[in-house]
């Protein structure tokens, strides 16, 4: 779809929301003195909750060629040493009213209206050129994490946009992870490994997030050209104090090595966590007890890398 298409769908979404609220407000005008106070407060509530959707949809719909967006970065470490090997890319809206929006207030949206593909391209170009400016340390140049969305993976498109962004902004292509869940390469599984395969081969690294959480097989999970997997952080926000979340986390890193694959445990916010990963042979990890998501001049001034 074009992005002429795109904005042509999101009107129409909005246009359907539009007649939601007026169908509302017809029901609630008839509530009046025909029904119980209650019902005719719920219904006023319902009109309230798609007038708020409207105007959120309305800003989200010219943030981008705004420039309301920016990019936060959170650290990811090699263990046990937590030297900062890259770092993942998060996105933020800074709202003009509402001030500085969290990615759950504003990414379900983004997704249902189909903005999520201008977004997410801006994600991507944004990402990679903040990247070019990361420095080298002990283990190498560091890498950056970009997520991506189903509509953005399961558009045909996916393998140019990613060629175009390395190619603007100079960043070689082993620098940049592009990390998918389980549910995005789901539906057609032959295109999804050959989409995965296109990228690994111009050298882009693919890991598999939020591990633990689908419901795949481990013969889909094999058949899937992967560099690396992502434990939830919430299996590893359990331990070591839940034994089935801590037997989860063992089990899930010694199919890793069986597989060869890289794991990163995401989430980790104690040293007990740490502990307990390092002592069943995790080597990567991420969570606020490495670091927060800051913005890029933060993460390299923090690191004595600002430039």
């Amino acid at each position: 779809m074009t992005d002429a298409g795109l904005r042509t769908a999101s009107r129409t979404d909005s246009v359907d929301l539009t007649a939601r609220v007026e169908a509302l407000e017809r029901a609630l005008a008839a509530a009046d003195g025909q029904v119980t106070r209650g019902i005719a407060h719920r219904v006023a509530a319902g009109i309230e909750g798609v007038r708020e959707r409207l105007a959120l949809e309305s800003g989200l719909r010219h943030a981008v060629d705004n420039g309301e967006f920016v990019l936060y970065f959170q650290p990811e470490v090699v263990l046990p040493s937590r030297t900062i090997v890259g770092a993942e890319a998060l996105v933020r809206w800074q709202h003009p009213q509402r001030g500085l929006l969290p990615p759950d207030s504003f990414i379900p949206l983004a997704e249902d209206t189909r903005l999520i593909i201008p977004m997410g391209e801006w994600i991507l170009r944004e990402a990679c050129t903040q990247a070019a400016r990361f420095p080298s340390g002990a283990e190498g140049a560091w890498f950056v994490a970009v997520n991506l969305s189903a509509r953005q993976f399961r558009r045909g498109s996916l393998v140019k946009t990613v060629e175009a962004a390395l190619e603007a902004s100079g960043l070689p292509a082993n620098r940049l992870e592009l990390e998918i869940t389980e549910s995005v390469a789901m539906g057609d599984i032959q295109e999804a490994i050959e989409t995965l395969q296109r990228l690994r081969d111009m050298g882009v690294r693919v890991v598999l997030d939020d591990f633990g959480t689908g419901h795949s097989s481990l013969a889909y999970l094999k058949s899937l050209p992967l560099d690396a997997i992502k434990i939830d952080r919430t299996f590893v926000g359990a331990i070591p104090g839940s034994s089935a979340d801590a037997s989860l986390v063992m089990a899930i890193l010694e199919m890793a090595r069986g597989l060869s694959l890289r794991v990163i445990a995401e989430g980790v916010e104690t040293e007990e966590q740490l502990a307990f990963l390092v002592a069943n042979g995790c080597r990567q990890a991420q969570g606020y007890l490495f670091g927060r998501p800051v913005p890029v001049s933060r993460l390299l001034g923090a690191t004595g890398n600002s430039r």
